[in-house]
This record gives structure tokens, C-alpha cells and sequence, in this order.
């Protein structure tokens, strides 16, 4: 096996127990909604040290319910995970097409001189 292949594969294995691990252990059973994200904790926790805060801004848009929340944010998140898969692949292509083209340009003229010594020789 590969180097880079067992790199992914131990990768891999390590978020699929980072998505897990906290489900299997019960990790947030204490709380009313055990994995709101970090504004909803830190919302808790303002208030809980300052009753009276008032919030400086309020957001453009307020979704209906969480499970829409949720489902703009994953949106948001597969976007940018495509922009950045396809600016990674489009740069790896382009080295690739690099690396042969320069294969090709050795090859060409290694076969170049090749011909010229076979036509002296003649």
C-alpha cells in the first residue's frame, strides 16, 4: 500500500470517529438541544452574564426553524467545499499538463538527436 493511500485511509478513519465518537459517548445528553452550534452557546452564556445585553445587530435573514438553519448551512458548506475541490483539481491538472508536455519536449528532442547522429553516420 501506498504512503499517501494508508495517510487517507488514516484520515478518513479519523473524521469518521470525530462525527461519531461524540453520538456513541452521549456527549450533550445534559442539554436541551445538545449540538446547537457555537452562537446559540455563546447567546446562552452573554446573557447569563449580562441579563440587560442587547445585541448591536440583528441578522438579515431568520430562518423559520432550525431544521432549515441546518439545511442552509450544510448548503453553504457543500459550495465551498465544491469551489475549493475544483480550484485544487484545476491546479493538479495544470501541473500535470506541465509535467507531460515536458515529457514530451524531452522525448522530442532526445529523438531529434537520435535522427541527427544516425544521419551523420550515414
Amino acid at each position: 500500500m501506498k504512503k499517501n493511500t494508508k495517510i487517507n485511509l488514516l484520515l478518513l478513519l479519523a473524521v469518521a470517529a470525530l462525527a461519531v465518537l461524540p453520538l456513541a459517548l452521549g456527549l450533550g445528553d445534559h442539554k436541551e438541544e445538545p449540538f446547537t452550534g457555537a452562537d446559540g452557546e455563546a447567546e446562552t452564556a452573554i446573557t447569563e452574564i449580562e441579563p440587560d445585553y442587547k445585541p448591536w445587530f440583528s441578522p438579515l435573514y431568520e430562518p423559520p426553524s432550525g431544521e432549515i438553519e441546518s439545511a442552509l448551512f450544510s448548503l453553504q458548506a457543500a459550495l465551498g467545499a465544491g469551489v475549493l475541490a475544483y480550484y485544487f483539481g484545476l491546479r493538479r491538472g495544470r501541473r500535470q499538463g506541465e509535467r507531460q508536455a515536458r515529457e514530451r519536449d524531452a522525448d522530442s528532442a532526445a529523438a531529434g538527436t537520435a535522427e541527427e547522429s544516425t544521419a551523420e553516420r550515414a
